[in-house]
């Protein structure tokens, strides 16, 4: 599979190409299009309204793309963590998480992370690489509950934006009339603040924008997050303040409540001011304890003053439920360090 390409994770245009190069008519490619992402088909010997020898000249020149999952992980409150496979022998996780009429799966787009958040499983983990299209998507067409999707966050494994390239292929196929063909409110991207990529990917789709933040003051946010000293939030701030979120797409901020770190009125203060302008929401997280870590939870009355004092200065705040932390599927636990 490492040796050879895969159909899946290409466009349309990308499809023409490679079919001229076959000897095969480019409108083929629309054909190809099809089978892959909306009857979710790779093999090509099942395309019969292609010609005989064109399928054959496709099975022979390109690798299949999708393997299910190895392992499933199941946690008391349904939330379940997945475990894939990838070429090089890495493996990447995903977690469904069912709520009601919603279903939402946490993708990855990276085998581990080189942002080195030090509240991060995945950060400690360190980069083994990063995803193709296909290995992305694949999380997503082997997924057993894929009929029953409703959402796709790509807040998985991995910064979204240091694999830009490959996530805005993604979400091109995702979204796409001849791809998945989803609306791309039901998609959401998080990201650290990775400011050269951060335009080209509010340019490029209309998915919902999530902003890891976690602290609102440069010298604390870059102790806990390496990636504010080359990119401080208040350049993405700045950047979020050019775009209209005051229609379907929507911006938030995440932020990880560590108790006697960042919880005090002056980083309420703060965010009010650095969010200033910008429509969005908060969404409060409980920290998650990992191994050696200094960092602690607040309990429910801590949370729930801090998100009030944040509504009473206008911002809408909500803290999330965690879900899967009994199987460390839940926000910054997800690692395969450990993976077999």
């Amino acid at each position: 599979m490492a040796d050879r390409e895969t159909l899946y994770g290409k466009t349309p245009e990308e499809l023409a190409a490679l079919c001229g190069g076959l000897g095969m008519p480019r409108f083929a490619a629309r054909q190809i299009a099809r089978w892959l992402y909306v009857r979710h088909t790779e093999d090509p010997l099942l395309m019969t309204d292609i010609a005989a020898v064109h399928r054959q000249r496709l099975a022979e020149a390109f690798a299949p793309a999708f393997s299910a999952p190895e392992r499933v992980t199941e946690s008391a409150d349904g939330t379940k963590k997945y475990l894939f496979r990838i070429p090089g022998g890495h493996f990447i996780e995903s977690a469904y998480i069912p709520d009601g009429e919603r279903a939402t799966l946490c993708v990855s787009s990276q085998a581990g992370c080189r942002m080195g958040c030090k509240f991060c499983a995945t950060g400690r983990q360190g980069l083994q690489r990063s995803l193709t299209a296909a290995e992305i998507l694949n999380q997503i067409v082997s997924l057993p509950e894929r009929d029953k999707l409703t959402n796709v966050v790509f807040m998985g494994m991995g910064e979204p934006l240091d694999n830009t390239r490959e996530v805005l292929r993604a979400l091109e196929i995702l979204t796409a009339e001849w791809g998945f063909g989803w609306s791309p409110t039901r998609i959401t991207l998080s990201t650290a603040g990775v400011v050269p990529e951060l335009r080209r990917f509010l340019d490029a789709t209309k998915v919902h924008l999530a902003v890891s933040l976690h602290n609102p003051f440069h010298e604390e946010r870059a102790e806990i997050m390496p990636v504010e000293r080359a990119w401080p939030v208040a350049e993405v701030a700045a950047i979020l303040r050019e775009y209209d979120f005051t229609h379907q797409r929507r911006v938030s901020f995440e932020y990880i409540v560590m108790s006697g770190l960042n919880d005090s009125p002056r980083h309420i203060r703060e965010l009010t001011r650095l969010l200033n302008g910008i429509k969005c929401r908060i969404n409060l997280i409980r920290f998650h304890k990992i191994p050696d870590s200094p960092y602690f939870s607040p309990d429910d009355a801590a949370m729930i003053r801090f998100r009030d004092a944040l509504t009473a200065r206008g911002i809408q705040t909500t803290i999330r439920a965690s879900r899967g932390e009994d199987i460390q599927a839940a926000c910054g636990l997800l690692s395969t360090k450990g993976a077999q």
